[in-house]
């Protein structure tokens, strides 16, 4: 698990989900620093130390309860902190699955001079083993996803630029992006820059809550009402701006799901 630094700023825990209709009191903390995945890289694997102390995120078990509540998703299908493992994600059944949702930090490629050194690459944070192996450093990065073998409608990667490219001033969605695809997912829900995380919770659960009220309308469809909600939410006017709302976007099938 992730065990932050006291720089962390707490994140309150929404006691509503989208679809009840009612909204937590709580404000955004700023935008979390864009960070290079070569910094938590040592010799081609990650280091421990160093992931361990980016900051918790309490409010993603309760965006993944939401969503599996909008999906008709049991208890069974999410799985959090100390168990969200490379290990665990590896042996399981993904290609069973139509809707897989990460909600994690997600870090950039590092510098391309250090690529080489490091092997760096852009990578969702997963939970940290004891002692990292090849297989298991707790950061799933894009080569690694490469390998995976799903069959989804739908990837969700509620993450801080995961539209990115696979190196500094790579093109957009060649990084994490591109590997989903070639893993076999046919929709992306991805970012184009640091989120707040109040948005990514916001956005995502009441996405899929738009689409459990109506199915037909598809996956763009429904995560423009859930910005345009965001966007008209009086109590919170600053969610209004572009730079709360709109990095995330939805690539590839954006229609209805099968």
């Amino acid at each position: 698990m992730l065990e932050g630094t006291p720089k962390c700023t707490v994140v309150t825990v929404p006691e509503t989900c989208a679809q009840d209709e009612l909204q937590a009191n709580r404000g955004p903390a700023d935008p979390p620093e864009a960070q290079a995945a070569s910094a938590y890289f040592r010799d081609g694997m990650a280091d421990i130390a160093a992931v361990r102390k980016l900051c918790p995120l309490a409010d993603t078990a309760h965006e993944l309860t939401c969503v599996a509540r909008s999906v008709g998703a049991g208890p069974g299908s999410i799985i959090i902190g100390k168990d969200m493992t490379e290990t665990a994600l590896k042996a399981a059944p993904l290609d069973q699955y139509r809707i897989i949702h990460f909600a994690t930090h997600g870090l950039l490629a590092g510098e391309t001079a250090r690529l080489t050194k490091a092997r760096a690459e852009p990578a969702l944070v997963l939970s940290p083993p004891d002692t990292p192996t090849e297989l298991d450093d707790g950061l799933l990065t894009a080569s690694e996803v490469g390998a995976l073998k799903l069959d989804a409608d739908w990837v969700v990667m509620s993450a801080c630029n995961t539209a990115a490219g696979d190196a500094p001033e790579a093109e957009a969605l060649s990084g994490l992006a591109r590997a989903f695809f070639y893993a076999g997912a046919r929709a992306l829900l991805v970012s184009h820059w640091p989120v707040y995380s109040f948005a990514a919770t916001t956005l995502t659960s009441r996405t899929f809550d738009e689409l459990r009220r109506n199915a037909g309308i598809g996956r763009s469809e429904s995560l423009r009402r859930a910005m345009l909600a965001l966007i008209d939410d009086a109590t919170r006017p600053w969610a209004a701006h572009p730079s709360v709302w709109a990095p995330f976007i939805v690539v590839g099938e954006g229609g209805a799901a099968r």
